[in-house]
């Protein structure tokens, strides 16, 4: 008898992947024509079997393949980090995948990636209240952008419009990541996993960081990844987004961000920092691209 109902299941979940999808898929190819295609037919098909099966997953209350197994206190153990270090936080959209860096001495280390169970919208930055995207771009999060009451179990405020999103007029508002796994503009974590960040961003803001840098990427941001996009409408800026994502990179450091004018500038930030700094607007940074 279990063995039928588990059948029954998985075939139940089967179908609810592949119909999902292909629903899915027909809707965002024909909000694609109306919107003249932001985005290859692959991009979006991709993107909306990976939500289709993995709301399949959080539907059955599976965990989803990619999170971390284990408690909280062995895994810091493991990797020689404590609770209550320094965060930074980095999003990948395609990849549906989110990164959490804890500090240990001068620089950060990676200590886990999670997978992302729903964000809304395609790849690119968001533009307008209603639009339904997820936000892409640099932002810092303090202590009162938390909310444990939140609607979708946690959650904590992006912190969009920043000022590059004003400075191009971008309009919205309460863009958060938080649990469930659901999504009108937002990047839902499912609970459990939710919860793990939590208790990693709390003891942090409750220590000497005071607010911690989310860097919000449409995808890996590899050479390759950008070639792909030549011609683009969004390849300037994310090429914006490649100088921030790669000193980070170099140094596992987060960099000094800030908005000159129309773009973002990025600059090394100083050895053992932290990520505290807000972003502010500053022209002095040699490591900028220039936006259209």
């Amino acid at each position: 008898m279990a063995f039928f109902k588990t059948l029954y299941l998985i075939t139940a979940a089967l179908l609810l992947v592949s119909s999902a999808a292909f629903l899915e898929s027909r809707l965002d190819n024909l909000v694609g024509k109306c919107i003249s295609g932001l985005l290859s037919d692959n991009d979006n098909t991709m993107i909306a079997v990976q939500r289709a099966w993995r709301l399949s997953y959080w539907s059955m209350g599976w965990k989803l393949p990619g999170t971390p197994q284990g408690d909280l206190a062995t895994r810091l153990k493991t990797a020689n980090l404590k609770q209550g270090a320094p965060v930074f936080i980095r999003i990948f959209k395609r990849e549906f995948l989110l990164e959490l860096w804890l500090q240990s001495q001068d620089r950060f280390e990676l200590f886990a990636s999670y997978p992302i169970c729903r964000f809304s919208g395609r790849l690119g930055p968001k533009l307008k209240q209603g639009d339904r995207q997820a936000p892409e771009g640099i932002y810092t999060v303090s202590a009162n952008q938390l909310n444990p009451g939140s609607r979708w179990h946690r959650s904590f405020n992006l912190g969009f419009p920043n000022q590059y999103d004003r400075g191009h007029g971008r309009t919205g508002s309460y863009l958060m990541v938080h649990g469930g796994c659901s999504s009108i503009g937002c990047y839902a974590m499912t609970n459990n996993v939710v919860d793990e960040i939590w208790q990693l961003i709390t003891a942090s803001l409750k220590g000497n960081q005071k607010r911690f840098q989310v860097q919000v990427f449409p995808f890996r941001m590899t050479q390759a990844n950008l070639h792909e996009k030549t011609g683009h409408r969004w390849q300037p800026f994310w090429e914006e987004l490649k100088v921030a994502h790669d000193l980070f990179e170099e140094t596992r450091t987060p960099p000094m961000v800030d908005v000159c004018g129309r773009r973002y500038t990025a600059a090394p930030g100083a050895v053992g920092s932290t990520g505290t700094r807000p972003l502010g607007r500053s022209c002095s940074s040699q490591n900028s691209v220039a936006a259209n």
